[in-house]
């Protein structure tokens, strides 16, 4: 179990990193950049890793963005299902007519894998985050696949919200480095572990270079901010 200074430590050693690949990514966006030559500022070329066709999909009337940082009980996920259900009721508006992301960065992209990622690499005993259920180091998506109890309203659960049309993004850059952190409990090195997280998002969920820039790109179609812990 994390002792009381762990969670310091892991938040020290995970900016420390994020720094350090911010820079290796930044220094080969450079490069990238010069080799092709010099892009048209109306259309930027997009790295082929990645895609903005989420971006796209934001065409409701109202639009919200919900940033999470930690998993926090999975509340920015209810506050996305509140978002929907409160103009369903109030103004009687579909959720054809709303649009709202959730963006998992830093220490909440957890949730956006499914139990096989949780199992592997100890997730719940590496951040200290318990199963609702055994109050042990969780060893399982349980907002994905929610069991009755799980959590608070049975509609915020990820697989509900994804059916509702709600976007999920997830940062590359938190994953980098988490799958990093954790490679030694799945026994891969770090390049192996990457790839076998990306292959490990829940379906439905979209890798975007960083929490940060989804937050921008959210913002600039549209989205208001909410942050959700």
């Amino acid at each position: 179990m994390p002792g009381p200074t762990d969670g310091t430590r892991d938040r020290r050693t995970f900016l420390t990193q994020l720094a350090t690949g911010s820079a290796a990514l930044a220094a080969g966006g450079v490069a990238a950049h010069l080799a092709a030559g010099i892009a048209s500022a109306e259309e930027p070329p997009v790295d082929p890793e990645f895609s903005e066709a989420w971006l796209a999909r934001i065409t409701g009337k109202h639009r919200q963005f919900f940033d999470a940082l930690t998993v926090n009980s999975g509340f920015a996920l209810g506050f996305a299902m509140n978002f929907l259900n409160s103009n369903n009721t109030t103004y009687r508006l579909p959720d054809s007519s709303l649009s709202a992301v959730v963006g998992m960065r830093h220490f909440s992209i957890p949730m956006a894998f499914t139990d096989d990622i949780w199992a592997r690499y100890k997730l719940g005993e590496a951040l200290g985050i318990m199963d609702p259920a055994t109050k042990a180091p969780s060893t399982r998506n349980f907002l994905y696949h929610p069991h009755p109890g799980d959590i608070p309203l049975p509609g915020m659960a990820i697989e509900t919200l994804l059916g509702r049309g709600v976007q999920i993004t997830c940062c590359n850059m938190a994953l980098t480095v988490l799958s990093g952190m954790t490679s030694k409990n799945a026994g891969v090195d770090a390049a192996t572990a990457k790839k076998q997280w990306v292959a490990g998002l829940v379906p439905g969920v979209v890798l975007v270079p960083s929490g940060v820039l989804a937050v921008n790109r959210a913002q600039e179609k549209g989205c208001t901010y909410c942050s959700g812990g």
